[in-house]
């Protein structure tokens, strides 16, 4: 279809907001219905507990790896910044982690190993999980064997902790120039030294990707795999302000929950989370099916060559 073709289809098309309204509003609904299902309340359960073993021994290891290339105070209060995605509660656990790592740098040398193996095994599970997680809420058809998911999902964790090394040493790299020999080239944009910026962006990038690549045998279209990643970036940040919001100005958890509030709370931010990676897959995938749904009757209507095919029976 040639340019001019194109234009002239666009202003052929009746572009009623109440029928796109609908449509939208379709899509919506049967992603939730997806995420809903009865089994992926499972699947969020296991990539939540993965998440919360992992997570401590990788901060163990970059913090042993900093003892020794740099100064691990100056890398902790550069993660206290980053960790501001975070609602004020659940923060405090990784603030305490990294004070005591920081303080200790010659004792997290000798656990780095341990760290490693517990931290590996523990990642690889947790990927393993979000991608049968996925692949289910996508159903899948043909899906992968045991040899090539476990390579992917091996692969998929390969590749996030070196897109996640990448975006912390720019991150920390704007913030430690910038305080350090106070450069601010950027006077009228804040927002590129916001935390929130970056794991924004490393979010929405990341999760199309997987949505893309991982989540079935064939790619998911770009426009759908990026539209879900879209929605899982700003449903992640949309559950850090909404339960911090919530534990501050509505319930006092801690009279519930007494000192193991804040590990509660911050598993209550984990389990929003996934669900949001969880919903960003089931509306990417009811996107694609949308968008199948429109090519399907437009290719059908023509047959080779762009003629039209004969009634039946003709």
């Amino acid at each position: 279809m040639t340019p001019l073709e194109i234009i002239r289809s666009f202003r052929a098309r009746d572009w009623d907001p109440i029928h796109i309204l609908r449509i939208v509003l379709t899509v919506l609904g049967k992603a939730l219905s997806r995420l809903w299902g009865r089994d992926v309340m499972l699947y969020t359960g296991g990539v939540s507990f993965f998440i919360m073993l992992a997570i401590f021994p990788a901060i163990a290891i970059v913090m042993g790896l900093y003892g020794v290339l740099a100064d691990p105070a100056q890398v902790a209060r550069q993660g206290e910044a980053m960790a501001r995605v975070m609602p004020d509660a659940a923060r405090l656990i990784f603030q305490n982690e990294l004070v005591r790592l920081a303080q200790a740098p010659v004792a997290v040398s000798f656990q780095s190993g341990m760290a490693l193996i517990i931290g590996g095994y523990a990642s690889h599970r947790g990927f393993k999980a979000l991608l049968a997680g996925l692949s289910f809420i996508h159903d899948e058809d043909n899906p992968r064997g045991f040899v090539s998911f476990n390579l992917l999902a091996l692969a998929v964790l390969i590749a996030a902790i070196a897109a996640l090394g990448v975006l912390s040493i720019v991150f920390f790299a704007f913030r430690i120039f910038g305080e350090t020999f106070e450069l601010r080239p950027l006077r009228g944009a804040p927002w590129l030294y916001s935390e929130w910026t970056w794991a924004s962006a490393g979010m929405v990038a990341g999760m199309t990707l997987i949505y893309r690549w991982a989540m079935s045998r064939e790619p998911v279209d770009w426009r759908a795999s990026g539209l879900g990643g879209v929605a899982a970036a700003a449903l992640c940040i949309f559950a850090s302000w909404a339960l911090g919001f919530y534990v501050e100005q509505i319930a006092e958890l801690g009279a519930t929950y007494g000192s193991v509030a804040t590990v509660v709370i911050f598993l209550i931010w984990l389990s929003w989370n996934v669900n949001a990676l969880f919903f960003g897959g089931a509306l990417a995938t009811e996107v694609e099916l949308a968008l199948h749904s429109r090519r399907v009757p437009l290719a059908s209507t023509q047959g080779p060559a762009g003629v039209s095919p004969s009634p039946p029976g003709s």
